[in-house]
């Protein structure tokens, strides 16, 4: 008699259900329970620590598109939210192929233990290629993800809660992923073999309030790697408060969650910081908000960028760059008002990824500079801001490459 093959037998572990009822099935990784969230795709082929701690992420399940990960396990350093105890980033995780062992001299715990220390619910084994073609066809899906070590799960439940989800839009998390406390940011850009360091007190020439919506670290240290002294502040926080700490520039930052929600505290301060001659600065959804306290608007797109190898070009020097980028919103180029100029463009569907202010020190960009994971193209955009700040004190311009 012919045994039959283990993998016939063997239950699923984990499910996707989608809210149109659609169940994928696979192995669970990670922690254990069940999460409502937007399902998206990445394509990046590296940094798969950094995208998850990417506090953007907050609300969604993150799908890799490259099949192999793990190898390089995680550490303390290729983390990007700043409360790693909240856990503000991805919320799921899907992959191909069983997670892989690390093989790297930088790696402190494997894979799937950070996972579950995270909280982070995940499954593999699963088409990652077929789900992907999926969301191009039909967007991103609302769904429940869901692991059970025991394979044990109702599933009518979980179709129930996918459908009833109400997804991103109208979602504030901007308020959830914030620090919600004012702190001074020191830490400098990672140097190999080397690490981190600190900017010293005596070094900050300037000075820049960052409004923390859900700001990465790379951010924070670019800036400080330019001799900026950072002050980071929750996202309510006032434009009164604000201006009274004195910035030279101020710094909008990335975040998760649906802009025109968040902008229903933060439009009415960002109006009051332009009402004023002090450069101002936004990436992603700070870019995105700065947009609409202008008087944009932003849509929801239909499967959003998010990966390390997307292609814009930036209008003011005609130069092509490949970045990265992590948003499902973006700001309409239709709605921009008159003064307001279209800086950047993307050239994979030509939607908005900058702009700024005619005659004031105002700019922002939908991608997301730091990288962090990612090619360094677009660094230059610190340098362009510092420059803003160094013009109003009457000092020369730096290269911006």
């Amino acid at each position: 008699m012919t045994a039959t093959p283990a993998w016939t037998t063997q239950k699923p572990t984990a499910l996707l259900v989608l809210a149109d009822g659609t169940v994928i099935e696979g192995k669970g990784i990670g922690a254990t329970g069940k999460v409502q969230a937007e399902v998206c795709f990445n394509t990046a082929l590296t940094g798969y620590q950094e995208i998850l701690t990417d506090p953007s992420y907050l609300g969604q399940i993150v799908t890799f598109t490259f099949p192999h990960i793990g190898n390089i396990g995680t550490n303390d350093e290729d983390i990007e939210d700043l409360t790693p105890a909240a856990r503000h980033g991805a919320v799921g995780v899907i992959f191909k192929a069983d997670i892989t062992e690390p093989s790297n001299y930088r790696a402190a715990k494997h894979l799937d233990a950070w996972l579950k220390a995270r909280g982070i619910i995940g499954l593999c084994g699963i088409d990652t290629r077929a789900l992907t073609a999926w969301i191009r066809e039909n967007g991103m899906p609302n769904a429940v993800i869901a692991h059970d070590p025991a394979g044990v799960f109702d599933i009518e439940t979980l179709k129930a809660e996918a459908k009833a989800w109400s997804g991103l839009e109208g979602l504030d998390l901007a308020k959830v992923a914030t620090s919600g406390q004012s702190y001074r940011w020191t830490e400098k850009p990672w140097v190999w073999n080397e690490g981190y360091s600190t900017l010293g007190e005596t070094d900050a020439a300037y000075h820049v309030v960052a409004v923390d919506y859900g700001v990465k670290r790379n951010i924070l240290r670019l800036f400080a790697g330019l001799n900026c002294r950072v002050t980071v502040v929750p996202a309510q926080t006032s434009a009164e408060e604000v201006l009274a700490l004195r910035p030279d520039g101020v710094f909008l930052s990335n975040g998760p969650g649906d802009p025109a929600a968040t902008g229903e505290y933060a439009v009415p301060v960002i109006k009051d910081l332009l009402k004023t001659e002090i450069p101002v600065f936004g990436i992603c959804l700070g870019h995105q908000m700065l947009a609409l306290a202008l008087g944009a608007k932003t849509e929801k797109m239909h499967q959003g960028h998010h990966g390390a190898n997307h292609p814009v070009k930036d209008h003011t020097t005609g130069k092509v760059e490949i970045v990265s980028m992590n948003h499902g919103f973006a700001v309409d180029s239709k709605s921009l008002p008159q003064g307001v100029e279209e800086t950047h463009i993307s050239l994979f569907d030509g939607s908005n990824c900058g702009l700024r202010v005619d005659g004031k020190p105002v700019f922002s960009v939908q991608h997301h500079p730091e990288a962090s994971p990612g090619p360094q193209d677009s660094h230059y955009l610190f340098r362009r801001f510092l420059n803003l700040i160094r013009e109003k004190k009457g000092e020369p311009a730096l290269a911006e490459r």
